[in-house]
């Protein structure tokens, strides 16, 4: 099976190479991690001239390797494996969360053996608890998101189709890496994805934090899918749920919240005050991993492309490594506030910019007296160009940006 470059990805795992740091890399089931793992492990062979006996890859999803599953098996394992090898040791280690107590067993080897060490998990707290006390200072984080449309353009360079295509296929079916090795129908691409969703949903989320009610939890997810980019409480959600005859608590629905963030299934965006310069700690928003999992689960109806739009450029400056946020100007909002380094971006993103709608889009960006630059983004192709300093430019090309430019 061919496994196609994420460079922006491995470019970051080979900027570690020869460090003591271990690289741990997260995100969603699917979204690439274990490719990557294996595009580093050949990286090492062809560019390092790095023996194969010095590289130990291990899956620990792998029945093979069911009995490493403890932490003191695994440490045994690769001290057996280094002592035969008597040089130093690269351990790459995929979905590290399957072995208990796994944070014992890296930072042993990372004490007692000659090695590097690169992780893999679909389970945000892996980095938190344990882990950040016994490898304080001493693990970098790599986070892997699914395609960006820059990425998806080139997996499907010899498709022969035209950009506007294959957005219309983005829109639709998101960007987990699997589906350019389906070349499949819309039907069996959509099982894809379910298929996708249901096993993150129960080895990530239901088993994971023993949810005994499972209809409730998609009932959750379907009001959140349903609701992208809109702003939302943990009450909107109780009294959601209490108008379909079922109750949960307020604490009850963040710890719901948590579980699917921690899974990588969805990603909270605190709003910024952009005048009194603070997080706010009420109506943060919520947006889909993937768009094409978020349709898998609602199906994909036209009439949502509004919230998809924004879910899309969302991801895209995540994946363009920004901090992103939602901004408050008094009674008005800015789509997005996204920072990186000492950059700040302003953007709003439109569906359809008409001269009815222009002023009510860049009016926040217009109270924005800093001079950092102001975006509006839309379909609209005959609206691009620059008002009063604010740039407006079409979305499509926007996303189709090379990461690597940013």
């Amino acid at each position: 099976m061919t496994i196609f470059p994420r460079d922006r990805y491995l470019n970051q795992l080979t900027s570690f190479h020869g460090s003591e740091l271990v690289r741990v890399i997260t995100g969603m089931r699917r979204s690439g991690k274990s490719s990557l793992l294996k595009l580093y492990r050949d990286w090492l062979i062809s560019e390092k001239k790095i023996e194969e006996k010095n590289i130990v890859y291990i899956n620990f999803e792998s029945l093979k390797y069911s009995n490493l599953t403890e932490s003191q098996p695994p440490y045994d394992y690769v001290c057996g494996l280094s002592s035969q090898a008597g040089t130093k040791m690269h351990l790459l280690f995929d979905e590290i969360q399957n072995v208990k107590e796994w944070e014992k067993a890296v930072n042993a080897l990372r004490v007692d053996c000659d090695c590097e060490i690169v992780l893999t998990g679909s389970n945000a707290r892996l980095l938190s608890g344990e882990l950040t006390t016994l490898l304080a200072g001493r693990y970098v984080e790599i986070q892997m998101f699914p395609l960006s449309f820059d990425e998806f353009l080139e997996f499907r360079k010899d498709s022969g189709e035209d950009i506007h295509k294959s957005f219309d296929a983005f829109l639709r079916f998101g960007g987990l890496p699997g589906l350019h090795e389906l070349q499949a129908s819309p039907r069996a691409t959509a099982q894809y994805l379910n298929d996708v969703f249901n096993s993150v949903l129960l080895k990530d989320v239901v088993s994971r934090n023993n949810i005994r009610d499972t209809e409730l939890l998609n009932r959750i997810i379907q009001f959140i899918f349903d609701n992208v980019g809109s702003t939302f409480s943990a009450k909107n959600i109780s009294d959601f749920l209490k108008s379909q005859g079922r109750k949960l608590g307020v604490e009850t629905t963040y710890n719901y919240l948590d579980y699917l963030e921690n899974a990588f299934v969805i990603e909270r965006v605190k709003r910024f005050d952009l005048k009194g310069k603070k997080y706010l700690e009420t109506q943060e928003k919520i947006y889909a991993a993937d768009v094409g999992i978020r349709n898998s689960v609602l199906g994909y109806r036209p009439s949502d492309i509004a919230g998809i739009l924004e879910n899309l450029l969302y991801l895209n400056l995540r994946q363009k490594g920004f901090r992103v946020s939602v901004g408050k100007m008094g009674t008005l909002e800015v789509d997005f506030v996204a920072s990186k380094d000492e950059e700040v971006l302003y953007v709003q993103v439109c569906y359809q910019l008409t001269p009815e709608n222009l002023e009510r889009e860049i009016a926040p960006l217009k109270q924005i007296k800093d001079n950092y630059p102001k975006l509006v983004l839309t379909l609209s192709d005959l609206m691009t160009g620059d008002i009063e300093g604010i740039k407006v430019r079409n979305l499509v090309d926007f996303l189709a940006e090379p990461i690597a430019n940013f």
